[in-house]
C-alpha cells in the first residue's frame, strides 16, 4: 500500500498525507490540527500511524500548525536548518523533536525514502519532494506545490513520478486583471513565484510518460484561478496527446480521496 491524499491546498493552508500500510507522514501543516485530525478520521487513517511531519518551507500557509501538530501527536518535525530558523515564531518549542535534512540529500522514515530538492520559490530554502516506498519500488510520488519555475533539477527529480501533485496556481488573465497590487502580480508571475495553468501544462508536456497515472493540480489561487479553468487547461492538453491519466483538482476546503501512488 502506497497512497496519498491532499488534505488541503491553496493560499489559506496546505497539507498532504502520504501513507503506507502501517505508517503515514504529513507534508506541511498549514491548516489546524483539528482539521487535520478530522481529515484523517474521514479517510480512516489512525493518527497513531503518523510518524513525522515534513516542512517544505517557512511560509505560513505551509508551516502555521506544524509545531502544534508535532506537540499534539508527539512526532518529529523534519525541516532544513534554514527553514526551521525562519519558522521559529510559528513552531515554538519542539524540544528534541526537530530533525534537520538538507536539500539534495535523501533520507528515510520507516519504509519511505524521501528525496528533497531545491525549488526556486521565494523562501529561504524551499524544497520539493520525490517520495518512494520500499514496498513499492516501481512507484514514485512527486510533490511540487511551490515550484516557482520548472528548472532542469525539478524535471530530473519529477520525471519518473507515477503520481504527481503539481501547482497550477493562477490564470494569467485573471491575475493581471485582478485586485492584487502590481508588485504582488509580478511576484506571483516571477521565477520565484507560482506556476500558471499554462506553465503547469508546459511542465507536464516535458515529463509525461506512460507510467504517470495520477496528476493532482494543487495550490490554486481562490482569487486568480478557478478549478474549472485549471482543469480545462490541463485536460485540453491531455486530450490532445490522448493521455489516460487520472486528473484531480485539490481544494482549499476538502480533502481528495486516498489515491494509489
Amino acid at each position: 500500500m502506497f497512497q496519498t491524499s491532499v488534505l488541503a491546498s491553496g493560499s489559506k493552508g496546505n497539507c498532504i498525507l502520504v501513507k503506507s500500510k502501517n505508517h503515514a507522514i504529513i507534508f506541511d501543516a498549514g491548516i489546524s490540527v483539528k482539521r487535520i485530525l478530522a481529515c484523517l478520521e474521514s479517510l480512516d487513517v489512525p493518527p497513531s500511524s503518523l510518524v513525522a511531519i515534513i516542512l517544505s518551507h517557512e511560509h505560513s500557509d505551509h508551516s502555521r500548525c506544524a509545531g502544534a501538530l508535532s506537540r499534539t501527536l508527539k512526532i518529529p518535525l523534519y525541516a532544513t536548518n534554514e527553514t526551521y530558523n525562519a519558522s521559529l515564531s510559528k513552531l515554538r518549542n519542539l524540544h528534541d523533536r526537530i530533525i534537520h535534512f538538507e536539500a539534495g540529500t535523501s533520507f528515510t522514515i520507516e519504509n519511505f525514502r524521501i528525496h528533497p530538492f531545491s525549488s526556486s520559490h521565494d523562501a529561504v530554502d524551499s524544497c520539493n519532494f520525490s517520495i518512494s516506498c520500499f514496498d513499492h519500488e516501481d512507484r514514485v510520488l512527486g510533490i511540487a506545490t511551490d515550484l516557482g519555475y520548472p528548472t532542469r533539477l525539478s524535471t530530473k527529480h519529477l520525471k519518473d513520478s507515477t503520481t504527481l501533485i503539481l501547482e497550477s496556481n493562477h490564470d494569467v488573465k485573471m491575475l493581471l486583471e485582478g485586485p492584487y497590487d502590481w508588485f504582488l502580480k509580478q511576484r506571483v508571475r516571477s521565477s520565484q513565484g507560482h506556476l500558471s495553468n499554462e506553465q503547469a501544462v508546459g511542465f507536464i508536456s516535458q515529463i509525461h510518460h506512460p507510467g504517470l497515472k495520477n496528476l493532482i493540480l494543487a495550490h490554486l489561487s481562490e482569487i486568480n484561478n478557478t478549478p474549472e479553468l485549471a482543469e480545462q487547461c490541463m485536460q485540453g492538453f491531455l486530450n490532445s496527446i490522448r493521455s489516460q491519466l487520472r486528473l484531480l483538482i485539490a481544494s482549499q476546503h476538502a480533502h481528495t480521496p486516498l489515491i494509489d501512488v
